[in-house]
C-alpha cells in the first residue's frame, strides 16, 4: 500500500520536530483524554482463492482514546474508533469480467501498551476488538450476471473478528499525530471463492488529533 510509505514519512519529519522543541509539556504521568481523525488505507492478507486480484482502499476513521499511566514510561491506552475498511477486486469468472469495491465499516477497540521514552513519543502495541457494522458493495463495471453479483453482495462476513495492532503518537504539545498498523488475526469466516475470498484485513492508519 502506497500510502504507508507517506505515513512513514510524515511520522519521521514529525518525530524530528517534536524531538528539537525543547520546551515540549511532558504529559507522560498524567490522566489524559483525546479525540482524532484520520484517513484508512485497508487491503487484504491471507486471501484463501484463486484467480482474485485487490488492491488498496480509502477510508475514514474517527474516535477517542483514553492515555492511562502506569508509571511515567509505562501506560495503557485503550481507544474506540469508527474504522472504514474493505478493498478493491477486479478479475474475470469464466468468461465474465468483475470489478468491484468492498465497503465494511468496523467499531474498533484497540487495547494498547504504552512504551514512553521520551514526553514527544509513544509506542503501542496490543490487541484489537473489531465490531462489523455495516456492509456494502459497489460494483464499478464488469459483465457478470445480476445472480454472480449478488452471490459476492451477499458473502458472509465475520461479526467480532480478533485482531492485532502496533503504533506511535508524536506530540507537539497537546496535538498527536497518530500512526497504526492493524492486521486481522481471524479470517472473515466465508468460503471463499475466486471473485470473494475468504480472507483477513490489514489497515495503515494516519490520524491527526488532541489531547485535552
Amino acid at each position: 500500500m502506497k500510502i504507508n510509505y507517506y505515513l512513514l514519512n510524515v511520522l519521521l519529519v514529525l518525530i524530528i520536530t517534536a524531538g528539537q522543541v525543547k520546551s515540549q509539556e511532558d504529559l507522560r504521568d498524567k490522566f489524559g483524554i483525546g479525540f482524532k481523525a484520520g484517513v484508512n488505507s485497508s487491503n487484504l492478507y491471507d486471501t484463501k482463492s484463486e484467480n482474485f486480484d485487490n488492491k488498496s482502499k480509502l477510508g475514514l476513521a474517527f474516535g477517542g482514546f483514553l492515555s492511562i499511566p502506569l508509571g511515567k514510561v509505562i501506560g495503557f491506552q485503550p481507544e474506540v474508533m469508527y474504522s472504514q475498511k474493505g478493498y478493491k477486486a477486479s478479475g474475470s469468472l469464466l468468461v465474465a469480467n468483475y470489478d468491484y469495491t468492498r465497503k465494511t465499516d468496523y467499531l474498533d477497540v484497540p487495547l494498547q501498551l504504552q512504551i514512553k521514552p521520551a514526553p514527544f513519543l509513544t509506542l503501542l502495541a496490543g490487541p484489537q476488538y473489531s465490531f462489523l457494522l455495516k456492509k456494502g458493495i459497489d460494483f464499478n463495471s464488469g459483465s457478470i450476471s445480476v445472480d454472480q453479483q449478488k452471490e459476492i453482495e451477499d458473502t458472509d462476513i465475520r461479526k467480532n473478528t480478533l485482531g492485532a495492532i502496533v503504533g506511535l503518537d508524536v506530540y507537539l504539545s497537546r496535538v498527536v499525530l497518530s500512526g497504526r498498523l492493524s492486521w486481522d488475526l481471524q479470517h472473515n469466516d466465508a468460503d471463499g471463492t475466486s471473485t470473494s475470498p475468504r480472507y483477513k484485513n490489514v489497515v495503515a492508519q494516519l490520524t491527526l488529533g488532541i489531547r485535552l
